[in-house]
C-alpha cells in the first residue's frame, strides 16, 4: 500500500486535512480540546461529510491557549473523550494521506493521545502545507496559515478553529498542487521526499514525521502470483468460440452447448464483432428454464442473449481479464484477434487457480476510470505492481511488457476522456481515426521512467483543414490528460497535439515517403520511434495498414537504412580497461545512451532490412538469428545483453521510486548485487560488435 500512496500523483490524492486545537504549544504535556478532519479526494473536498468534535480534557486549560481559540471549560462541559473518538478517527482517515499546516504538531499529539489510552498508532504517510509552500515558490516572506491563503487566494474562515484550519490546509493542498506539478513534484512520493530535505522548518514543535510507514526500513513487498503476468489471454483461451444466429431455439442451442461441452456460445455472425453480438452462457440457460419452464425451450436466443459482449485482446496479459471479470462480475469474456473479430474465448474456469489481487485489479481500473483523478490513482498502482513482480524474480522484459501494455491502456483511456470532452463541444470526430504509441511503448519495452511517445492518424484531410483542427483539440486534451496523470509531456514534441505526429493517411504516406527519400538529421529522430508504433484505441486496420506499407517500403531503402545506422552513433563506453565501470560524478551510469539505445536500434534497423514484422527488440534479434544471415551468436547474446540493461534500470527506478526521488535511466552501479554487476558489464563490453552486425547486413 505505500508504494501506491508514494505513487499517487498530487491531483489525484485521496488525503484528509486534518487541525488539533490544544492546550498548549509543548507536544508532550499538551491535551487535545478539538480535532477535525475533512477528506480530500484529488480537487474535491467533501466538507460536508467532516469528522469534527470538542474533546473532554481532564487537565486546566491555560488562559492563554483560551484567548487563541476560544475553548475553555465551560466549552468542553459535555464534549466526549478522546478514547471515545479514537476508533471513528481512525477510520475516518484509513489509509489516506495525512495533511496539515505543520502537521507533525498534531501527529505528535494523537500519538501522545493515543498512548495515553493504550490505543495503537501508526503514523500515516503525511504532507505539511508550510513545507509544500517553500518547495513552490521559496520567497515568500512568512508560510503562516494567513501568509498562504493570500498568497494562494484561498479564504479562511473561523480562524484558530479545529474545522477553520483543516479546511484551509485542504485548499491550500489543492492550489499547490499544479505549482508543484512546474517545479517537478508530481507525485506523493516526491512531494514527501522534498519535504524531508526542508524539515528543518519544522524545528522547535515536534519530530518529522512525514515518512511512510516503516521509515527508516523499505516496507516489505507483498507477494504476487506472477502467473498472470508471465502469460497472455491466447494461451489459455478456447480457440473455437461457437456462434449461433439470433433466431435458433433455445432447445437446439442447448444440444449443442452439452454435445461440445461449451459452456456458452456467442449469438450472431462469426465475422461479426463483439458490439454486434450477444452471449448466452449456462447460467443465462438454467436461470431463463427456471423462469419460463419448458416453455423456455422454444424461446430464441436473441430473447435471453446479454449484450454487449465484454472482450479483451488475445495478446493482454492473463492480468486483464482477471481484473475485468472481477469487476464486471462476469465468468466469461470474448477475445478478440488483430482484426477485432472474436478469436476466442476465455472462462474463469480457465482461470481458476489464479486469483484477483489489488494489483491485478490495476489494469481494468484504467479502463474504467470514470475521470482523471481515478485514471491518476490508477496509474499510481504501476511502481508497486512492477516491485511485486521483481520481488517474485520475473524477467524484466516480461515487467517492461506488462508495464509497456498499461502505457497503451493509459493512453487509450486518456484518448476516450479527451474525446468525450471534445464531442461536448465540437460534436463527434469527423472520421474515423486512430492513437498509436510509440518507441518503447509500442515495442512492449517501458520501464517507470517514461514521457509520452504518441501519435493519431485519420481517415481524411488536409493540414489545418476543419479534420485536423477537431484532431488537434482531441491530441491536445489526451496529452493534458496523460501528463496530469503521471506521464509527462515528451521534451522532443513526440506527441499527438503536435502537426509533425499527427496528421490524415494521406499526409502520413507523404511523411513516410519522404523520410525514406529524403530524410533529414531531424526527421531520423521521428522515424526511429515511428516504425515501432503499435494502435490503441480506434480504427486499428486504418494505422495497421500504414505500419505495414512503411515497413514494406523501408526494408528495400538501403541508404535509408544507413542513414538511421549512422544516427544510431557510438554507444557510451561505459566499461573501462580494468572493468570498472565509468561513472558520472553523481556515481552513475545512463544506460539509455550508454547501451540500451544501440541494441533497440540494431535490432530496429536488423529487423526492416529483413521483413521481420514484429514489434520486440527480442523477437526482432530472434527473427533475425533464425534467418541464418550471420552473426547469430551475436544476436543471440544482445537479447542477453538487452535483457541486463533492462533489469538494471529496473531496479534501480524501483529503489529511487522508493525513496521519493523521479525515475530515469541512469543507475547506481553500487545497488547491483555480484552477478547482476557481471551481466551488466558483460553487456556493456559486448557493444562494440552492433556496428559490424549493421554494416554487414545493410549490403
Amino acid at each position: 500500500m505505500a508504494d501506491v500512496v508514494s505513487a499517487t500523483p498530487l491531483f489525484a490524492i485521496r488525503a484528509v486535512a486534518l487541525d488539533a486545537e490544544t492546550t498548549g504549544l509543548d507536544v508532550r504535556r499538551s491535551r487535545l480540546v478539538e480535532i477535525a478532519a475533512v477528506h480530500v479526494d484529488g480537487t474535491r473536498i467533501d466538507r460536508a461529510n467532516a469528522f469534527h468534535s470538542l474533546v473532554a480534557c481532564p487537565e486546566p486549560i491555560p488562559a492563554s491557549a483560551t484567548a487563541v481559540h476560544g475553548i475553555d471549560a465551560d466549552t468542553l462541559r459535555d464534549a466526549p473523550a478522546f478514547a471515545s473518538l479514537q476508533p471513528g478517527l481512525a477510520a475516518f482517515i484509513g489509509d489516506r494521506v495525512m495533511v496539515g499546516h505543520t502537521i507533525g504538531f498534531d501527529l505528535a499529539l494523537l500519538r501522545h493521545e493515543a498512548e495515553r489510552i493504550g490505543a495503537p498508532f501508526v503514523p500515516p504517510p503525511a504532507l505539511d502545507v508550510r513545507l509544500l509552500a517553500q518547495i513552490a515558490e521559496q520567497r515568500l516572506p512568512s508560510y503562516s496559515l494567513e501568509a498562504l491563503a493570500a498568497w494562494l487566494d484561498v479564504p479562511l474562515e473561523d480562524r484558530h478553529r479545529a474545522m477553520g484550519d483543516a479546511m484551509a490546509a485542504a485548499r491550500i493542498l489543492v492550489a499547490l498542487a499544479p505549482r508543484l506539478r512546474e517545479k517537478g513534484i508530481r507525485t506523493v512520493g516526491e512531494a514527501i521526499a522534498a519535504s524531508r530535505r526542508i524539515a528543518d522548518a519544522m524545528a522547535g514543535h515536534a519530530p518529522a514525521i512525514w515518512e511512510l510507514p516503516g521509515a527508516g526500513e523499505r516496507t516489505a513487498i507483498p507477494r504476487l502470483d506472477s502467473y498472470p503476468y508471465r502469460h497472455r489471454v491466447a494461451d489459455v483461451m478456447n480457440p473455437e468460440p461457437a456462434f449461433m444466429p439470433p433466431a435458433t431455439p433455445l432447445s437446439q442451442a442447448l444440444a449443442a452447448m452439452a454435445s461440445r461441452r461449451l459452456s456458452s456460445l456467442f449469438v450472431g455472425a462469426p465475422d461479426a464483432g463483439p458490439d454486434e453480438l450477444g452471449i448466452v452462457t449456462e447460467r443465462d440457460v438454467l436461470r431463463h428454464v427456471a423462469g419460463r419452464g419448458a416453455a423456455g425451450l422454444d424461446d430464441t436466443l436473441d430473447a435471453l442473449a446479454s449484450r454487449p459482449v465484454l472482450h479483451v485482446p488475445a495478446d493482454a496479459f492473463l492480468y486483464r481479464a482477471i481484473g475485468r471479470m472481477s469487476r464486471r462480475r462476469v465468468r466469461h469474456l470474448a477475445v478478440t484477434g488483430e482484426d477485432g473479430r472474436v478469436a476466442g474465448v476465455v472462462t474463469t474456469r480457465d482461470l481458476l487457480r489464479l486469483r484477483s489481487e489489488s494489483a491485478v485489479a490495476m489494469g481494468d481500473d484504467i479502463d474504467e476510470a470514470a475521470d482523471v483523478q481515478a485514471l491518476g490513482r490508477a496509474w499510481a498502482k504501476l511502481p508497486a505492481m512492477a516491485a511485486s513482480l521483481a520481488a517474485e524474480e520475473v524477467d524484466a522484459r516480461t515487467i517492461a511488457a506488462v508495464v509497456a501494455r498499461e502505457v497503451g491502456a493509459l493512453t487509450r483511456r486518456a484518448a476516450m476522456l479527451a474525446e468525450a470532452e471534445t464531442a461536448a463541444g465540437a460534436g463527434p470526430p469527423p472520421c474515423a481515426y486512430a492513437v498509436l504509441v510509440l518507441g518503447s511503448a509500442g515495442r512492449g519495452e517501458s520501464l517507470l521512467a517514461m514521457d509520452q511517445d504518441n501519435a493519431l492518424v485519420f481517415a481524411q484531410g488536409e493540414p489545418d483543414g476543419p479534420e485536423d483542427r477537431y484532431f488537434a483539440a482531441l491530441g491536445q486534451r489526451m496529452t493534458e490528460v496523460l501528463n496530469e496523470v503521471g506521464v509527462p509531456f515528451c521534451k522532443g514534441g513526440v506527441m499527438a497535439s503536435r502537426p509533425a505526429f499527427r496528421g490524415s493517411l494521406a499526409t502520413w504516406r507523404d511523411r513516410v515517403g519522404h523520410w525514406l527519400e529524403r530524410s533529414s538529421p531531424e526527421d531520423l529522430l521521428a522515424v526511429d520511434i515511428f516504425f515501432d508504433f503499435r494502435v490503441v484505441h480506434g480504427d486499428r486496420a486504418l494505422a495497421g495498414g500504414l505500419w505495414r506499407e512503411a515497413w514494406e517500403a523501408a526494408r528495400h531503402r538501403i541508404a535509408f537504412l544507413k542513414l538511421l545506422s549512422e544516427a544510431a552513433g557510438e554507444s557510451r563506453g561505459a566499461v573501462g580497461f580494468l572493468g570498472r565501470f565509468r561513472t558520472e560524478e553523481d556515481g552513475r551510469i545512463d544506460l539509455k545512451l550508454a547501451g540500451l539505445k544501440a541494441i533497440v536500434t540494431t535490432a530496429r534497423i536488423l529487423a526492416i532490412r529483413h521483413g521481420i514484422g514484429v514489434h520486440g527488440t527480442r523477437d526482432r534479434l530472434a527473427g533475425v538469428a533464425g534467418l541464418d544471415v550471420g552473426g547469430a551468436a551475436d544476436l543471440a547474446a544482445l537479447q542477453e545483453d538487452h535483457a541486463a540493461i533492462l533489469a538494471a534500470i529496473l531496479r534501480q527506478q524501483l529503489a529511487d521510486i522508493a525513496a521519493g526521488r523521479p525515475p530515469d535511466n541512469r543507475v547506481d552501479p553500487g545497488i547491483l548485487d555480484a552477478a547482476q554487476a557481471a551481466a551488466l558489464k558483460r553487456a556493456l563490453g559486448h557493444l562494440s560488435v552492433l556496428d559490424d552486425l549493421r554494416r554487414d547486413q545493410l549490403v
